[in-house]
Parts: structure tokens; sequence; C-alpha cells
């Protein structure tokens, strides 16, 4: 127990100590040690964890008491921040301060209630979140070691802001905690506040840079996550005083199946669903791209969205073979596709980066709603990989901006040339988004075999095969103008260009090496997490076991592919290209070797190419809004099915 207690408490004495560091250098000379620190912690809990089956601890029961009274303080504490923050608030967002009383309201009648069920385990670790635990201690860890440099940098660009870094990374590390607390608390209560936690990080960091717009945008990431938080809240207050089910515990909710469990589950899923930004939840994510990078990469890969789809996987054994699962399975399946289409649209790359993420988040989201074996399986290994290469691309696209000075895509052309190590890695990124065994071939196989077997309603299989199928084509096309963009040949000589800042370096090979290894070695990932996590709920009788396997003809063919396709940024890492200027034909009088040329006219023309944005077919603000209305009555069908 003792690794998870650091892991939860750590994080905060640690933060506490940066944000009081009297200078830059020491900060973060502290930030890297904590980091070494909390990543050991979590590679060790990991490695006893592997195969094991969940283990579940008691605290003594003067401890549990002592800590129930303080985090009941600590939320109180937590509510009247968030009241003083709403000071700044216009009066169309009236509904934010209501919604944190409402929540208050609910949890203090939760608190007080005449009987309160009896809670044995308060913490557990299993297979599941013992690899949360490596995702949040490893990305996370990578993702603060990064911002070290970075965060110099942008306070020397942004005039007008002033620097808040001491606080920024007391907020990171306070975030990692409550996120170790989500992935390790059974106790629902503790869940509820260290979810609540995060709620609050995620809008002080939006909030970060203090413009009109970043705080605008903080308070909408509020007020929609705390819509979740009111669910939340209901679903607790259904388990103390509701008929049926009276349980504190995780576990017990899970174990007590559809029957009794599936009224406080859909409550819960409106909160993972508004956390992981599903429609009709996701601008709050879109808007946190006004913060710092490392701020976007912390909330999109390994910690505030991954918290979402985490709980809904832990629900999943709830909602299998209910009409409630396949309305979370569509609500997942129209964000998949929708957001996936409208990303085709986008120029500016951490847009790319948000709208491909709010569309895998919706494919995991699909998987848990159907509940299988198989979409288990899925939805792991999916969450895995996208925290881990979608992290290395958020990175890498704030070390590019700096680096060139834009983030938009055209302007990318040619980084082969100019910067080959950082196109090498934002390449082993973008081939690990839409090729590797999580991504585009193993996981969507193993989720088409699945969802072909749903029998909710006549066609529920096949619409979710369907719009599976849909969603992926853009994926495949957005993914590819971009890596085709980093390796043409530009239109001039490439200039040199700056050194990356040694934290930076070590953060993006850091995540390049192991995006290559969870590539290679995700059979490994498979039989010492994920197996051991669905075996576990196929013993205790919550899901079906299924004799569906992937034949390893099919998974040796795949890793050769995949091999010789991840070969190609190591050529270009190990030996830089070399530009040649080529004169062609260029419809008229060269000048100056190949970039422009004269026209009949006499003026001088230069020559340009730029990817297909398919703005004539791919209406984003229409697509949005009629998204935004089907998500809303498929929110409303799932809780009326769950009522």
């Amino acid at each position: 127990m003792f690794p998870i207690i650091f892991l939860m408490g750590f994080p905060l004495v640690a933060g506490l100590a940066i944000a009081a560091a009297p200078d830059a250098e020491t900060r973060g000379r502290w930030v890297r040690l904590s980091v070494a620190l909390i990543a050991l912690v979590s590679v060790l809990l990991a490695l006893s964890s592997m195969g094991e089956a969940p283990r579940f601890f008691a605290l003594g029961e003067g401890t549990q008491h002592g800590f129930d009274l303080a985090i009941t303080a600590a939320s109180l504490a937590l509510a009247l921040v968030l009241l003083y923050f709403c000071r700044r608030i216009r009066p169309r967002e009236w509904y934010i301060p209501v919604l944190i009383l409402l929540q208050t309201g609910l949890m203090l009648a939760v608190e007080f209630a005449a009987e309160h069920p009896e809670v044995e385990h308060a913490l557990y670790v299993d297979s599941f979140s013992a690899l949360m635990a490596l995702i949040i201690g490893g990305v996370g860890g990578l993702i603060c070691i990064h911002a070290i440099r970075y965060m110099q940098d942008y306070q020397a660009h942004a005039e007008g802001i002033s620097d808040r870094r001491p606080a920024f990374f007391f907020m990171l590390f306070l975030f990692l905690g409550a996120m170790f607390g989500i992935v390790f608390a059974n106790h629902l209560l503790w869940l509820f506040f260290f979810w609540e936690v995060t709620t609050l990080c995620s809008f002080w960091l939006i909030s970060y840079s203090g413009t009109e717009e970043a705080v605008r945008n903080g308070f909408r990431a509020l007020g929609l996550n705390l819509v979740g938080g009111v669910a939340f809240a209901g679903a607790l207050v259904w388990l103390t005083m509701g008929p049926g089910l009276h349980t504190w515990e995780l576990d017990r909710l899970v174990d007590a199946g559809s029957t009794l469990a599936l009224i406080p589950a859909v409550l819960i899923a409106v909160a993972g669903l508004a956390k992981s930004a599903q429609l009709p939840f996701s601008s709050w994510l879109l808007g946190a791209m006004v913060a710092p990078t490392p701020i976007s990469a912390l909330l999109h890969s390994s910690t505030m969205v991954k918290a979402g789809v985490f709980l809904l996987v832990k629900l999943a054994p709830v909602f299998h073979g209910t009409f409630a699962g396949f309305s979370l399975s569509l609500i997942g399946g129209v964000t998949f596709l929708v957001t996936s289409l409208i990303a085709v649209n986008q120029r500016n790359a951490k847009l790319v980066l948000a709208y491909s993420t709010i569309a895998n988040l919706g494919l995991i989201v699909m998987c848990a709603g159907i509940g299988t074996t198989a979409t288990l399986w899925a939805a792991i290994l999916l969450i895995l990989f996208h925290a881990v290469a979608k992290a290395l691309l958020f990175l890498g696209v704030g070390t590019t901006e700096h680096l060139i000075g834009s983030r938009d895509i055209e302007d990318m052309e040619g980084l082969v040339y100019r910067h080959p190590t950082m196109a090498a890695m934002l390449l082993v990124g973008v081939l690990g988004m839409f090729l590797a065994p999580f991504g585009m071939l193993l996981s969507k196989y193993t989720c088409f075999q699945a969802f072909l077997t749903v029998d909710v309603m006549p066609g529920a299989g096949v619409l979710l095969a369907a719009i599976l199928a849909f969603g992926s084509a853009p994926t495949l096309f957005f993914w590819s103008k971009w890596m085709g963009k980093l390796v043409a040949v530009p239109r001039s000589a490439p200039s040199p260009e700056p050194k990356i800042p040694r934290d930076e370096w070590i953060a993006l090979v850091s995540l390049t090496v192991v995006t290559y290894v969870a590539c290679a070695l995700f059979p490994l990932a498979d039989l010492a997490f994920v197996q051991p996590y669905t075996q576990a709920l196929v013993d205790s009788g919550l899901i079906p076991a299924s004799a569906d396997r992937i034949p390893w003809e099919t998974i040796v063919l795949m890793s050769v592919m995949l091999a010789g396709l991840f070969t190609l940024p190591l050529a270009f890492w190990l030996r830089r290209p070399q530009y040649a200027e080529v004169s062609g034909y260029l419809s008229g009088a060269n000048v100056s070797g190949g970039a422009s040329f004269r026209g009949a006219m006499g003026l001088e023309r230069q020559v340009e190419s730029r990817s297909y944005y398919l703005q004539s077919f791919i209406h984003e603000v229409p697509l949005m809004r009629y998204a935004l209305i089907g998500s809303a009555l498929l929110v409303i069908l799932m809780l009326g099915a769950g009522l």
C-alpha cells in the first residue's frame, strides 16, 4: 500500500516545495528530482502488479475516519476557491456558481445522511490502474520536464503576461496527485474529491495567461465539467439514500451489475463524458488550446481526459448488454465520426491534435459502452498508446513552434531538411497515432469483430461498425497529409534552425523511445496488464468470456509492416537528408532556380503547394451544430434508459 499512498501524497508535497523554490534553477532541479521519484515508484508498482489479481486495502477505523474528515474539509475549501474565482464571470455564466452550490449541497446531503454505507476497502490496485499509474507518472512526468525550459521561453516572449511559474508547477504536480487518487480510490467519495481537484486544476491552467480569451475558455471548461460533477454527486446521493444498492465502493458498484447499478452508472457516465470531452461537452477541450503547450499535452494525453474514459471502462460491465450502454456507444461513435471529419479542415497543428484527441476518446467510449472482453481489450490499449503518442505530438508541436515561429502545418513543409531530428520525432508520433497496434490496425480490427456481434436492437452492430469505418477514413487522410508536409522538398534552401533546449530534448526523445518500445512490446503489455484485468472480470461473471482471438499470422504480418514504416523516421534521424535545388519546368521562365518563375505578363510568381482541407465539402459549423443536438439527445436517451 505504501507506493499508492506515496503516489497520491508526494506530488502535493513536491508541488509545494517547487513553488517555494527561491529561483528558476532550483525549481528546475526540484522538478526533475520529483519526476524521477514519481516515475520510479510508478514503475515499481507496475512491475509488482503485472499479471496479478486486484488487491484491496483496508485502513484502520481511526485512520479512515481522519481521511474522511480531511477530504470533507478539503471539498468545502475547494468549493469556496471555485466560488472565489467566479468573481470574474460574465452575467451569462451565472450557471457556474449555481452548479458549484448545487454540487456542494448534494455532497453535504451525502456526508450528513442519517445512515452511511460502510467502506471496507478505501484503496485498491489492479493491472489496469497500475498501467494508468505508469502513464501518469511516466508521460505526465516527462511533460513536467519539458515545461521547465518551454515555460522559460514562453514567458520571455509573452508580453504583458505575468510570470506565475511557481504556481504553474504546483498545479501540474497537484494535477498528477489527483489523477493517482482517481485510479487508486475505491472509496467513491474520495474518488469524487480527486475528480473535482482535476476540474479546479484544469480551470486554472487553461486560464494561466490571464487574457480575456484564456479566462473565458477556463470558465467554459469549469462549467461543462461541473455539469458532470453534479451528475456524479447525484449518483452518490442515489447510492446513499436511494432504493436497492447502498455502497460507497467502486468494486461493489461494478459487481452489482446492470440490475442494481445502472442508474448511478449512467449518472457517473455523464461525468465521464464531460471529463473526456465527448459531444456535447467537447468545446472545453478545444478552448484549452489557448493554454501553453505543456498544459495542452497534460490535459489531452495522460491526465484530464483519461480520467473520464478510465471510469467509463471501469463501469463497462454494468453497461454490457443494455440499451443505456448502446446509447453510450452511439455518443462515442457520433463524437468519433464528426470530430474526425472536422479535423480534416484544420491547418493549426494543435487543433488537429485537439479534434483527433476527442475522436480517439470517442472510439474508447464506443468500446466501453459495449463492454465485452474484446472491446475492453481494445479500449485499454487505445488509452495506453494514445497517451504516449499524443503527448509526443503535442510537445513536438510546441517545440516546433519555437523553432520555426508557427504551428501551421503548411509552414512545417520540408521540416525534415531544416530540422531532421524534430521531424523524425513528429513522424514517429503521427505513425503511432494511425498505424501502431493500438491505433489503426489491431484495435480497430478487434472492434469491428466485437461491434458486429452486438444484438441490443436490430442493426445495432452494423450501425456501430459503419460509424467505425467512416470515422477511420478521415483519420488516415489528415495524418497522411501532415506526414507529407514534413517530408516534402521545401521551396527554397533551408536556413539553420536553433537547437532544441536540453529539457525539451530529454522529454521528446524519451517519448519517442517509449513509442517505439510500446509498439514493439505491445504483446507484453497485453499479457501483463490487459488480459489479467479482463480475465478477472470474466472470472467474476461480470462479462462473458470471448473465444475471439486475432490469428498469430495477422499479428506477424502487421508487425512486419510496422517495422518497415517505423524505420523511416530512424533513417532521417541517423542521416540528415540533403537538400538539392532542381530547376523544373514551371509554366514560364524560371527565376533563381526552381522556387519561382516569370509568367507571360512578366510577373514573378512563387511556387506554392498546399494540402487539401475539403472545406467546400465538410462544413464545420453546421456539422458541429447538428452533432451537438444529436449527442445531447443521445445523452437524454441514455439517462432515460438507465432510469
